[in-house]
């Protein structure tokens, strides 16, 4: 088992809808319903991976799951205040499942980080966050050792395809699918 690089990760997004459909799964109208899903995810991120986000939201999309991301949501203020952390606040208690886009520029995001503490608080004791770590291309990921005690989302390759897991920090791995659908 092994974390994804942004390519890998772009490519398995890609599979999974095709470009062409890329935007049935990923509506920048900023607009969020989750009518359609049973289960939701608050998706944290760094603003400069809006290409990686839309990669997220299909990669999660197309397993079901409804992804809510702050920029897509039209009640959220333009430009980041006050009103927006109760906002966030409120959409991470809101939410099924938290998980954190955890590329190099998240894990130095002050709101990224922010947004875990606030994740542990209400998710982490009812084994609803997970981080999904993102390598540069060349393999590099940065991490921070307190990410160390949340399970992450890796993919095995076996001969039977690609299979996705959360893995836990004592070594326990769980099908994505059935932790997502919990």
């Amino acid at each position: 088992m092994a974390i994804f690089t942004k390519q890998q990760f772009e490519n398995i997004a890609s599979s999974k809808a095709g470009y062409k459909d890329f935007q049935v799964y990923v509506n920048e109208a900023r607009q969020y319903s989750r009518s359609s899903y049973t289960t939701s995810i608050f998706l944290s991120h760094a603003h400069n991976d809006k290409a990686i986000v839309k990669q997220a939201v299909t990669f999660f999309r197309t397993l079901g799951i409804e992804v809510y991301v702050d920029w897509m949501d039209k009640t959220m203020p333009e430009s980041p205040n006050g009103e927006t952390a109760i906002r966030i606040k409120t959409k991470i208690q809101e939410n099924d499942k938290f998980v954190l886009l955890a590329t190099n520029s998240a894990v130095i995001s002050k709101w990224c980080n922010w947004e875990v503490g606030i994740g542990d608080t209400y998710k982490h004791l009812k084994n609803k966050l997970a981080i999904l770590p993102l390598a540069d291309n060349s393999g590099h990921w940065e991490g921070n050792e307190y990410l160390q005690i949340y399970p992450s989302i890796q993919e095995i390759v076996t001969q039977l395809g690609k299979n996705y897991f959360l893995k836990y920090p004592n070594g326990n791995i769980e099908r994505l699918n059935s932790w997502l659908n919990k």
